[in-house]
Parts: C-alpha cells; sequence; structure tokens
C-alpha cells in the first residue's frame, strides 16, 4: 500500500469531536417552544452541520421573534451550559486519533460551525494542545456546505485544501470539505452522509490511526 501521509488533518467538532449534537437539539426545542412553537425531530435533522445563522433563520420561520445573532446566542448559551454541567461527550476514537496526529506533529485545525466561545471551550479542555488553529463560524462569511470554511481552515495551517483530510459527520460539513478539495472521511452520526460527498465512510473512528488517513489519502492522490 502507497502512504501519503496529509499535510493537516482538518477536523468538525459538532458531532465529529464531541456528541454534542443532542445538546443543540434540546436547546432548539427549548428556545422555540419559548414562543409557542414547536421544533421536531425532523426540523432538528435539516439543520444538522449547518450555519448556526441557518439554524436562526429556520428557528424564526417557527416563529422565534428573536434576530438571528440573539438566536445563535441564545442557543450557544444552553448548549455551553450542558458542556459545563455535564462535561464534554467526547466522541468514540475521535481523541485519540487527534493525540496520534499531535504527536506523529500533523498540523490539525478544528473547522467549526459553532462560534469562538464555545470551540475554544472544547479545545480548551481536551486535555492536550489539540490544535494548531480553530475556525469557527464567527470567523467566516459563508457557512457550511460553502466550501469557505475548509479552504480557510488549510490556510490557517499554510497549507493546500486538497493535500489535507477532512473528518465530518454531516451532508453539508462533508459537503463543504469535498467542494473545498480536501480527502473526506465521513463518520455518519445523527444523519447519513451520501457517499458521493466523501471518499471514504467510517462508522467509527475507534480504532482509526493516522496509518489508515494516509492510505486513505495516498488512493484519492492517485486517482
Amino acid at each position: 500500500m502507497t502512504h501519503s501521509t496529509p499535510a493537516a488533518v482538518l477536523w468538525d467538532m459538532d458531532g465529529t469531536l464531541i456528541n454534542s449534537e443532542p445538546y443543540w437539539i434540546s436547546a432548539e426545542i427549548d428556545v422555540v417552544e419559548s414562543f409557542g412553537g414547536e421544533w421536531t425531530h425532523d426540523d432538528a435533522m435539516a439543520v444538522v452541520g449547518s450555519g448556526l445563522f441557518i439554524s436562526a433563520r429556520a428557528m424564526q420561520a417557527k416563529g422565534v421573534q428573536l434576530d438571528e445573532n440573539a438566536i445563535v446566542d441564545a442557543l450557544t448559551e444552553r448548549v455551553m451550559a450542558q458542556l459545563c454541567d455535564s462535561g464534554i461527550p467526547w466522541r468514540p476514537g475521535a481523541r485519540e486519533l487527534l493525540r496520534e496526529l499531535r504527536t506523529a506533529a500533523i498540523p490539525t485545525a478544528l473547522v467549526t460551525m459553532s462560534i469562538g466561545r464555545m470551540a475554544h471551550h472544547v479545545v480548551n479542555n481536551l486535555g492536550f494542545d489539540g490544535f494548531d488553529a480553530v475556525i469557527s463560524g464567527d470567523d467566516v462569511k459563508n457557512p457550511k456546505p460553502h466550501p469557505e470554511p475548509y479552504r480557510a481552515g488549510a490556510a490557517a495551517l499554510g497549507v493546500q485544501t486538497a493535500d489535507c483530510v477532512a473528518i465530518e459527520d454531516s451532508p453539508p460539513g462533508a459537503t463543504s470539505a469535498f467542494t473545498a478539495g480536501a480527502t473526506v472521511v465521513g463518520v455518519p452520526f445523527m444523519v447519513e452522509i451520501p457517499e458521493g460527498l466523501t471518499h471514504a465512510l467510517w462508522p467509527t473512528l475507534d480504532g482509526r490511526t493516522l496509518e489508515h488517513l494516509s492510505e486513505l489519502h495516498a488512493k484519492v492522490a492517485t486517482r
């Protein structure tokens, strides 16, 4: 097998690094119901992985009478409160793979549509120096599924997106990484990811290593 170590690995956060999607759904229900509306499971699934302002507009359509910034702040505060109360629920194998990448001196960036204060809260509680850069939802003009977030992540590390592996759990995130030109590993969690948006679909990161990422990246590079 030909190995091609990626120049960097770009990580999604919610649903990929941490199991925070149930926290977001709880927060969405809370905010919508406070205005007398209903937020269904289908409503929640429709915005998984999208930018928070996309979620905010969907919630306005359900009767939430707040501007987009206020909705994003309300959601973030509720999710962060749950993270503080219950601890950060790491996804299986995620921290282990991230730690291996750091030991091997592979540059890493977190590319999340959560806003900066939440992203840095998670990063600061990893237990080790996990990321060289953090790109959050308030750092980009165009959220996932637009390719801008992943292009920004690669640029922050000084590498080309095509030389990176990106790890994602949702269709919007996978679309963002794929159209930016990265080698995409899909690790579906709350929603399925179409095969055409990834180069590999793994059920979990548990047991996955830098060698697995390098083998996949080599396959993509030689196509």
